[in-house]
Formats: structure tokens, sequence, C-alpha cells
């Protein structure tokens, strides 16, 4: 794929994304709102899924672990 193919692959997601949002139909302000918003919706979705995830993970290694029965690596996760 090249840059030229991939650029109006991007603008054609985003004409869609304002089709389906019905975005197209606002003024230039509201359209700073509704973005901004937007933008930092999705931001504290990604930060809270990447915090989340990251403890289960953790707490299901840990599971997995003490199934399996191997010991712990080091002393200080005992004392947890």
């Amino acid at each position: 794929m090249d840059m030229r193919s991939a650029k109006n692959y991007v603008f054609w997601l985003f004409c869609q994304f304002e089709l389906i949002t019905c975005s197209y139909l606002m003024e230039p302000w509201e359209k700073v709102l509704f973005y901004s918003f937007n933008t930092g919706m999705v931001g504290m979705l990604l930060y809270t899924t990447y915090t989340c995830v990251a403890a289960q993970v953790g707490t299901a290694l840990r599971l997995l672990w003490h199934c399996l029965g191997t010991q712990p690596d080091s002393a200080a996760s005992v004392v947890k």
C-alpha cells in the first residue's frame, strides 16, 4: 500500500465517521467541542483499559502460578 492510498483511506474513514455521527452538519465551534469530548473519552478509556488489564493479567498470572505450585521468585512477593 503506498502512502497516497493510505492517505485516501484515512480520509475515507474520516468522512464515514462524519456521516455516521452527522458532525458534517455542525458549525466549527461545535465540531471542536464534539471532537475534544470524544478524544478525551477515548483517552480515558484507553488509560483505564491499560491500568485495569495490567492489574487483571498480573492477578491471573499469580493465581495460575499458585495453582501450578510454582514458587514465587522473590521473598517480597510472599510478604504481600
